[in-house]
């Protein structure tokens, strides 16, 4: 079955939802990361581990309002999963990216990865499936067993601060040690970022 947490994937693989078949992130995919489409994902695009996955919004589920907002919303309510939001941020959809931003990091407390097209996402997917098994084969053990929400999410939290302008694996790692979570660094005040990073890059954090 694929419920909330019960879906099981396999070392190296990532499990796609039947609708992106034959699109340019499944393209890109392939060869680099072993893909299985699988039909009654529900609301999950993409499975990268048994407890990570990835939900996207496209240009296209932006522009048409606020439908993704729901599915979001129905997913938080209904999944123990960790989700990786990828938005497309392009020159069409970049003047909702904002109100975007803001609703699934601070409303939701999800993790976002803007992206600019399905290449540069494709890119990320695997990127991350690397760093979620990387850290798994690290601790000689799955360390999405009994692990808590927060820690689950570290690798790919890891690599979305590393989106944000001015910080670079180090200051992302500071960070991540210091506050835990995306949640964590978007509460934190001017002050307690320059106390990890100095004024300069603690006012780019600050900003963005």
């Amino acid at each position: 079955t694929t419920q909330a947490g019960s879906i099981v994937v396999p070392y190296g693989h990532v499990i796609g939802n039947e609708k992106w078949r034959g699109s340019e992130v499944a393209q890109r995919l392939q060869g680099k990361v072993k893909l299985i489409f699988e039909d009654g994902l529900g609301l999950v695009d993409f499975h990268l581990s048994n407890r990570t996955c990835i939900l996207y919004i496209s240009e296209a589920d932006l522009v048409a309002g606020d439908e993704f907002k729901r599915r979001l919303v129905r997913f938080r309510n209904a999944s123990n999963l960790v989700a990786l939001v990828i938005v497309e941020k392009t020159g069409i959809s970049d003047q909702y990216f904002s109100a975007v931003q803001k609703f699934v990091v601070l409303e939701l407390g999800m993790v976002l990865l803007p992206v600019a097209n399905q290449g540069e996402a494709s890119q990320l997917i695997i990127q991350l499936v690397s760093s979620v098994w990387e850290q798994s084969r690290e601790r000689g053990t799955n360390p999405f067993l009994g692990r808590q929400r927060a820690q689950l999410a570290e690798p790919a939290v890891f690599h979305s601060m590393q989106h944000i302008p001015g910080v670079g694996k180090s200051k992302a790692l500071l960070l991540l040690q210091r506050f835990g979570s995306i949640h964590g660094l978007c509460n934190a005040s001017l002050e307690e970022l320059q106390q990890v990073v100095g004024p300069t890059a603690a006012q780019q954090i600050y900003t963005f």
